[in-house]
């Protein structure tokens, strides 16, 4: 048995309750203003009513935000940076991009920084933030993104010119954990241009707002209690978390003010508290004394160091936030010996996930894949009800919030730590995107990976009627129904890399994920013959019409991707029955029907009735939606992702496992011998594979064969860095539908879409999404695990040259991984023509894992910074390492 890593030790001490090593992380989000949460408008404009520019002014309530900030758990005490570099017109005390309604893509950060590195426990974490000397350029940045169009590329920070000539920083944050209430934080500035410059280096400790809204709750105080040229000291208590204690080195001074909304500024009413959020804005930029507490206390406080930094220097600050008291030498021998400690086993750790021999530059990109997992965790609140009703001592909310956005919801109560796509542009939980990040963390922290799904489908998450939430903008929407597969994956991959099999959370959430079965049943199959109608379901744009609006012809579509996804989703629930069967034959039963449901699933996908339109398009060998009018039904032939979805459904059955459980044997040979018209639908479910496995999958062998002939053609959906949204085949022959004098159009765009309709700053019409990507390799595995060394396909078509699905698979993979790799030539695919990135030592080993990647050159698109589902290239890389050592 392998002994554990330290890191592997403190996951088990939290997991059992020795030690709290999970109460602090870096809970803060990157962007709390223009949130729904924080949205007290009447029409529920966002991005508009709470602005950025009132971000320094403005008390939040439902969370806070930071420049690579820590929180507890409940985020009652927080901790970040902020920045000044003497010309700014404001601290930098948060990240800034524009809002929905500003870029001429849609929403979007205009800033760099990178997770670097950080463990499970968060006992090492570093990030990196690359901050101009010169005068940040937000109005810049703002008017030049508004005036270019959407064919226009972004205009983006270094676009301004801040970075020429290497006039910045680098500032380095890194934390490590003496113990689990014993935080060591180092910051390190470094002068990468040629002049000594000045800055203003402000870690700043301060208190979520909790106490004004209703007034029950006591107000907790940040006091300076020592100061002297050694270090500082700051007192923080509150009447729930206790008391803790930051120890500054040697700051110049230490200024505080109080987490207060300034009334005075917003809106020209007084304010309700002399000191305000903005007060050390005010005192350090624009030299207000008055500002600040001189008595030295408050819920907000700043250390601030000011620094001199030669060219090419660095400087160093250490501080130290604890539960120990009257520390005689906190910044001592044991600071430095503690940060050494933590970063060896942070190489030990994921030295021991990844032992495989990896290139240094594949080690690289997995590890701050990772970090950006990890760095994206995020404490998430909300509780609708009360955001309905208002708080006692605020004005209460406009009348139209009660028949707005999420209304419908008013059970939901969240108040957790959570996977966010990414903390600045989706600083909230997304169904869909959640399901598929867990299988990275599964990977490094199966625990938290489980807690993940386990919540997401507990009562104060899940819809009474069964609906999983989808995401904060409109819970109500339908994202794909993943959430069995990634419980299915989570439990598989803790068995193999850990040797621990939990039954009990396969259980518990596979009970609630049969409510959320039930919705889809009763809610998405419109007319009960087994093909669905889902909405956009988180592919935005792919379609013709807006799927998730009233459609203009009138109908309604039947999707071959919505039924597709519960294909999928019976499969999964199948593989989870099953298992569970082994031990409790209730299940036995329960495995049937997902069994007979799939049946009928895949009947219909391949066949509706004699006198309408199938899915399966005969000619054209490839599935379409089609849309369904009272008198006729009409193909919609828009070659995407759509018609390729149906490859996910595929499952294949063990010989052991029917040998075990006999009921499910016999109910599966009946149907094999009673209902031939259902079983003509199934691939080769009579037939014996390899090892004799039996399979279960929509598309049968002679349609693979069809479907991956276009898929696997360089001039349709197979891109040099994988799968096409929408094949090429349209740049030539867009597909257009008249209705009623308008035109409807879908085009060939590999990049941003050149429309604001749908999905805003998001493109499913070209370019190369991974999360699709990821089940299109698992699923060519699971056929080449049925169908063997002798069922080969050309790959590339056209190539003449022939690989079984296991090299197709290999294939797709590499050229994902691709993306974030140097090529020959040393550049990275990811970071297209932007030679700062491609060129410059201290930017091209930096990793950002954008939302999605251009269609033709692989460059970066949509949300910059680990949207979460692109953290799948770790388990690529993994994949990779694993199969190459046994070759």
């Amino acid at each position: 048995m392998t002994t554990p890593t330290q890191e592997e030790i403190r996951l088990q001490e939290a997991q059992n309750h020795v030690a709290h090593w999970r109460r602090w992380g870096p809970y803060l989000s990157d962007r709390q203003w223009g949130t729904v949460r924080e949205d007290y408008s009447p029409n529920g404009t966002a991005w508009d009513y709470f602005t950025h520019d009132q971000a320094r002014s403005r008390a939040y309530r439902w969370g806070e935000d930071g420049i690579f900030g820590i929180s507890d758990n409940h985020q009652r005490l927080c901790f970040a940076i902020a920045l000044w570099n003497g010309e700014d017109s404001i601290l930098k005390e948060r990240i800034f991009g524009l809002t929905g309604s500003e870029g001429n893509h849609g929403e979007d950060v205009k800033e760099y920084y990178f997770y670097l590195d950080s463990t499970p426990t968060h006992s090492y974490m570093k990030a990196l933030y690359k901050y101009p000397h010169a005068a940040f350029p937000y109005s810049q940045l703002v008017a030049e993104n508004q005036r270019r169009n959407r064919r226009e590329p972004e205009f983006e920070l270094l676009d301004t010119g801040v970075f020429d000539d290497n006039r910045y920083f680098d500032v380095f944050v890194e934390y490590a954990k003496h113990s689990a209430e014993d935080i060591l934080i180092q910051i390190k500035a470094v002068n990468r241009g040629t002049e000594a410059k000045t800055l203003h280096l402000l870690p700043t400790l301060w208190f979520r707002n909790t106490w004004c809204w209703n007034g029950d709750a006591d107000k907790p105080t940040l006091k300076e209690i020592k100061s002297d040229r050694s270090f500082n000291v700051i007192a923080a208590s509150h009447p729930s978390l206790g008391n803790r204690w930051l120890y500054c080195q040697e700051a110049t001074e230490i200024v505080f003010t109080d987490n207060e909304t300034n009334y005075q500024r917003l809106f020209g009413s007084p304010n309700t508290s002399t000191y305000v959020k903005d007060g050390i804005n005010d005192y350090i930029v624009n030299g207000q004394k008055s500002a600040v507490n001189p008595d030295k206390i408050g819920t907000k406080a700043s250390a601030n160091y000011v620094l001199t930094v030669g060219a090419g220097e660095t400087k160093t600050i250490k501080l130290r936030l604890s539960n120990a008291p009257n520390l005689l030498e906190p910044f001592g021998n044991e600071f430095e010996v503690v940060f050494s400690k933590r970063q060896q086993e942070y190489e030990k750790f994921y030295q021991r996930i990844t032992p495989y021999p990896l290139s240094e530059d594949m080690r690289n990109v997995q590890r701050q894949a990772f970090a950006g997992m990890l760095w994206s965790k995020q404490f998430y609140h909300y509780i609708v009800e009360d955001w309905l009703k208002g708080d006692r001592n605020t004005p209460t909310p406009p009348s139209e919030r009660q028949n707005g956005r999420n209304q419908e919801w008013f059970h939901l109560y969240n108040e957790d730590i959570l996977s966010m796509p990414d903390k600045w542009e989706y600083p909230w939980f997304a169904a869909w995107d959640l399901a598929f990040h867990t299988i990275p963390l599964a990977m490094i922290d199966p625990d938290f990976a489980k807690y993940q799904l386990d919540v997401l489908t507990r009562e104060w998450y899940m819809h009474p009627n069964g609906q999983i939430p989808a995401y904060e903008w409109a819970f109500g929407d339908v994202n794909p129904p993943v959430h069995a597969w990634a419980t299915w994956r989570i439990y598989k991959i803790e068995q193999k890399i850990y040797g621990r099999t939990d039954s009990q959370f396969l259980e518990r959430v596979f009970q609630k994920l049969m409510l959320n079965f039930t919705w889809w049943v009763n809610r998405k199959d419109a007319e009960g013959n087994n093909v669905f109608q889902g909405g956009f379901l988180g592919l935005d744009n792919i379609g013709v019409f807006d799927r998730s609006a009233a459609l203009p012809t009138g109908g309604h579509i039947d999707q071959s991707d919505g039924t597709s996804w519960m294909g999928m989703y019976c499969l999964n629930m199948l593989a989870i029955a099953l298992e569970l069967a082994k031990t409790n034959p209730v299940y036995e039963d329960i495995a049937t029907k997902f069994f007979e449901h799939f049946l009928y699933i895949a009947d219909a996908m391949n066949k509706i009735g004699e006198m309408e339109a199938s899915l399966w398009n005969e000619s054209d060998g490839f599935y379409y939606d089609v849309l369904h009018l009272p008198e006729q039904q009409i193909t919609l032939k828009v070659r995407s992702m759509v018609g390729l979805i149906p490859l996910f459904a595929i499952e294949s059955i063990e010989p052991e496992t029917l040998r075990m459980l006999l009921g499910f044997k016999k109910r599966l040979e009946w149907f094999i011998q009673n209902r031939p018209d259902l079983r003509q639908n199934v691939a080769c479910m009579e037939t014996k594979g390899v090892g004799a496995r039996r399979l279960l999958a929509i598309v049968s062998r002679d349609k693979l064969k069809s479907i991956l002939q276009k898929m696997l053609d360089e001039t349709e959906f197979f891109s040099p860095y994988g799968i096409r949204a929408l094949s090429r085949f349209h740049a030539e022959h867009p597909y257009t539908f008249d209705v009623n004098g308008s035109q409807f159009r879908v085009d060939y765009e590999p990049a941003e879409s050149s429309s604001g309709l749908f999905g805003g700053n998001s493109n499913w019409r070209g370019p190369i999404w991974f999360p699709v990507n990821f089940l299109l390799i698992e699923s060519l595995q699971k056929f080449y695990y049925y169908l063997g060394d002798d069922f080969k396909v050309e790959c590339p078509t056209g190539s003449g040259q022939m690989m079984t699905l296991w090299e197709v698979a290999s294939e797709l993979s590499q050229r994902l991984t691709r993306i974030f790799l140097q090529n020959t030539s040393g550049q990275r695919p990811v970071y297209g023509g932007i030679q700062k990135f491609q060129n410059d030592p201290h930017w091209q080993n930096l990793i950002l894992f954008h939302e999605y990647f251009h269609g033709d050159n692989g460059a970066g698109i949509g949300a910059s910074h680990q949207t979460g589902w692109t953290g799948l290239v770790a388990q690529l890389i993994q994949q990779f390492g694993e199969y190459e050592s046994q070759c």
